[in-house]
């Protein structure tokens, strides 16, 4: 399990806030949620050549979310670039961060369908 708030070089996106994400949420059914928005976070499908483990990661693809919308401010002040970021969770490792993107469609095309998807 690793903390959110774990700096790396001394820069992180901000208010990435204290949560801490555990294993039991995962194992026991119910959907994994965006600690910022509360909204339930998709499978992503990792790219391939990538050093995180596993097939797929837990992202936040919600528009809404205020990480998200903070994300374009801070990296704009901090970079000088126009992206931001999702919040994303490796569930084999439980490590969380940001997963940076450079538009709202960003990525999306490598969501993993739900089984709900597939019981129409």
């Amino acid at each position: 399990m690793v903390n959110c708030s774990e700096k790396s070089g001394g820069q992180r996106p901000p208010d990435f806030s204290e949560v801490l994400f555990s294993v039991s949420q995962m194992d026991f059914g119910g959907p994994i949620r965006c600690p910022h928005c509360n909204t339930p976070m998709p499978r992503w499908a990792n790219p391939e050549l990538t050093n995180w483990s596993g097939e797929f990661q837990y992202v936040c693809f919600s528009d809404a979310c205020p990480y998200f919308i903070r994300g374009w401010a801070w990296m704009e002040d901090n970079f000088n670039v126009h992206s931001s970021y999702r919040c994303r969770l490796d569930p084999t490792t439980g490590e969380t961060g940001p997963l940076p993107v450079w538009s709202r469609e960003a990525l999306k095309d490598r969501i993993v369908p739900s089984e709900e998807d597939f019981d129409a």
